[in-house]
């Protein structure tokens, strides 16, 4: 199934689409995460501007050993 992301631009927004889901039994889930760090992540992994990091080595990652 797909998912739908929604990007509400008021409250009352919000507040409408929250109650129509929940009349259709549809389940929401919210993000806790800002959409503009969200896009900005997204946007780094297309272009490859990203770094990995080994979370068993975080210094050797960022060669800073």
């Amino acid at each position: 199934m797909e998912t739908l992301i929604m990007h509400p631009k008021s409250k009352e927004q919000l507040l409408a689409l929250k109650a129509i889901a929940k009349a259709w039994k549809i389940s929401v889930e919210i993000s806790p995460y800002d959409p503009d760090f969200v896009a900005m992540i997204k946007k780094a992994e297309k272009t490859g501007n990203y770094k990995e990091i080994d979370p068993n080595d975080v210094w050797g990652s960022l060669n800073l050993k």
